[in-house]
Order: C-alpha cells, then sequence, then structure tokens
C-alpha cells in the first residue's frame, strides 16, 4: 500500500519507495545507475558511461542520453503521484555535447501539472560541469498502482526497517 499523503515522513517513504523501484527495473541492471530523490518534484540519476554504451565513433549512444533524461524527469514527476505508476506519453531531447566515458548527472525537475498529464524537464551534466543534453517529457498515470510493483514494495520496506 502507497504512504498515505500529506506528511514529509510519508514523502520520503515515496521517494525512498521510488529509489527501489528504479533499483529492481531490470533495464537497471545493464547500466551503473542509481536514483536519488531529494525533494517532492526533484530527481537525480547518478550513471557511470562506460564504452559499452558507446556508438561506432566512441561516444554515448543517443538512447543512453534518452535514458537519462526520460528516468530522471520521469522520476521527478512519480514524486507526485503516490498510487499510479506514470508512463512517458512524449518526450523531446536535445543533445548539446558528445559523453565520453565517466559520470554523468541527470537532474530531472517536475514542471506543471498534477492531475491527469504531468509535464518534466532533465538535463546531463558531465564530470567537467557542464551540460551535455537536455529534455522535456509529458507523463500519465497508469492503471499501474505502484502498491502492485515488487520494487516500489521493497524499497517502501527497506525504508522501514
Amino acid at each position: 500500500m502507497p504512504p498515505e499523503s500529506g506528511s514529509a515522513d510519508s514523502a520520503a517513504l515515496h521517494w525512498r519507495a521510488l529509489e527501489g523501484l528504479y533499483g529492481s527495473a531490470p533495464v537497471n541492471q545493464l547500466f551503473e545507475s542509481r536514483l536519488e530523490i531529494t525533494s517532492e518534484g526533484v530527481a537525480r540519476i547518478h550513471f557511470d558511461v562506460t564504452p559499452s554504451c558507446f556508438h561506432a565513433a566512441g561516444a554515448a549512444h543517443g538512447t543512453i542520453y534518452f535514458k537519462m533524461l526520460d528516468d530522471a524527469a520521469f522520476y521527478a514527476a512519480n514524486t507526485l503521484v503516490t498510487d499510479r505508476f506514470l508512463l512517458t506519453t512524449s518526450f523531446n531531447l536535445f543533445f548539446s555535447k558528445p559523453i565520453r566515458e565517466g559520470r554523468v548527472i541527470a537532474e530531472g525537475r517536475w514542471i506543471s501539472g498534477r492531475r491527469r498529464v504531468l509535464v518534466a524537464e532533465s538535463r546531463l551534466i558531465d564530470e567537467e560541469g557542464e551540460e551535455v543534453g537536455r529534455g522535456t517529457g509529458t507523463f500519465q498515470r497508469s492503471r499501474i498502482p505502484l502498491s502492485s510493483l515488487d520494487g516500489y514494495n521493497a524499497g517502501l520496506r527497506a525504508a522501514l526497517a
């Protein structure tokens, strides 16, 4: 069952549960990454770009940009929704610099919407502190209860332990 909304403690439990959900996703076993939620509407993903993410010319493939930007914006938006899993309905991204090997941080921020459609943006920051990409997405509530997802429940249990 999702935490009751309304208090700082319940919000923090929801954030920890979302972090557990991120960590449980099979796709995230392919990458060295970690989700961090510090406040409502804000999510940060720490991502290690390795040569396994490169295209033939030796820099991160665009799918890596999308993965990081979409995840950061998605989780920033899902901090505001405590009962349902969100779905990405559209996402626009902009590449500003090739990503070479190293640590990249994807910072997501909720922009607007709370009911049916939520809008969030994200940006990628490389090890030198430069922005290397940016994205904006729209997300809507699915029919999937967060409480039905094992990763969400595992994150919640870990937070309560």
